[in-house]
């Protein structure tokens, strides 16, 4: 008994255009390695981008230049006041009493100018410090 069954020819998927015939010598690049314009992009400038060398140590000034008695951070105790908690870029966690500072919510990020205080109201843990009105 014959079987006169053809196996599966091989199919191209669509994206997939012809195979691209061989180089053949008068397709090569120049025997100097040059290879033709159509080949490369156009470069979109004609000098090179400069490359940025590794720092040699942390900067001698501060970067972020914030006037003094301004602390940056997050609200991790909020509410309409007057007590909140801050917990600034560095991780210190502050006590801050605000009787006129209005409505502060948990995760908000605040720059508060603040200054120091006594311990006569207690707005929990962290350093003791009173928001300066403007």
């Amino acid at each position: 008994m014959s079987d006169d069954r053809q196996p599966p020819t091989p199919v191209t998927p669509p994206s997939a255009g012809p195979a691209a015939p061989p180089a053949s010598r008068a397709d090569a690049p120049a025997a100097s390695g040059a290879a033709t314009p159509a080949d490369r992009p156009t470069p979109l400038s004609a000098t090179e981008l400069p490359t940025l060398r590794r720092p040699a140590g942390p900067p001698k000034k501060p970067t972020d230049n914030r006037p003094a008695g301004v602390v940056a951070g997050w609200i991790i105790r909020g509410g309409s006041g007057p007590c909140y908690g801050l917990m600034d870029e560095n991780g210190t966690e502050y006590a801050v009493y605000g009787p006129n500072t209005g409505e502060l919510r948990k995760g908000d990020f605040v720059s508060l100018r603040l200054t120091a205080r006594d311990r006569s109201v207690d707005c929990g843990p962290g350093i003791p410090m009173r928001v300066v009105e403007s």
